[in-house]
């Protein structure tokens, strides 16, 4: 019988293949959150087709009070940033790009939630698509992050319960690279902050999203509107 994990799994690139790394070590129960994205409907729609494909079982969880919290762009009527695929590698436009999408605490929310759903369920891991690219903007995907929230729950769970980050020292070229290497549906994942049906193409999640396949020489599936 397998072991049972817990995937905090949004539908994105990093989400899906860090979710399929595990798939044939793990009995994976996929959780989304609906926190009042502006993607929220293709997050669960690409969510559902992950589950699908990977065999997980997948639930959608209700956080109606976050969007409420802050101002992010991702969760009200502000116009997403927007740079160039050249500013990817310029820290100070990401730093100004992602405090503008920052939520509040929303790693920290969906984390904890995870354990109790792997308490609960006698889970012994929690799947997450954390990695060093994102960490560079985003403290919330580093690795003292991880090493932290472990320890955390290390003192507070009775459960022996881990966070797992396959992707923690990578690059998104390098993500890429993993996702055909185990033959991850990277091309039923959405990781656009819009609410188009296709990939705008133009914000950060986008870029680096095609700046990872171009680096890493892997065709893109993505249909993109720019």
């Amino acid at each position: 019988m397998k072991k049972k994990a817990i995937s905090v799994l949004s539908g994105g690139l990093d989400s899906t293949i860090a979710t399929s790394f595990y798939k044939d070590e793990y009995e994976i129960h996929g959780i989304t959150f609906n926190y009042g994205q502006k993607s929220l409907k293709n997050e669960i729609n690409a969510s559902k087709k992950i589950s699908e494909k990977l065999g997980l079982k997948h639930t959608v969880i209700g956080l109606p009070w976050l969007s409420d919290l802050g101002a992010s762009a991702l969760t009200t009527e502000d116009e997403l940033p927007k740079i160039s695929i050249n500013d990817l590698g310029n820290q100070e436009i990401c730093e100004g790009s992602a405090d503008k999408v920052w939520v509040p605490g929303r790693n920290i929310v969906f984390t904890s939630i995870a354990i109790s759903f792997a308490e609960a369920e006698n889970a012994e891991a929690i799947i997450v698509g954390w990695d060093k690219e994102e960490a560079n903007t985003f403290p919330d995907n580093s690795k003292n992050f991880l090493k932290s929230f472990n320890k955390t729950i290390n003192i507070g769970s009775k459960n022996f319960v881990e966070i797992k980050a396959p992707l923690i020292d990578l690059n998104k070229d390098e993500i890429v690279k993993l996702g055909y290497k185990i033959s991850s549906p990277i091309e039923l994942s959405y990781s656009c902050y819009s609410n188009k049906e296709r990939h705008c193409g133009i914000c950060e999640s986008c870029l680096r999203r095609k700046s990872g396949f171009m680096r890493s020489g892997i065709q893109d599936p993505t249909e993109y509107m720019e």
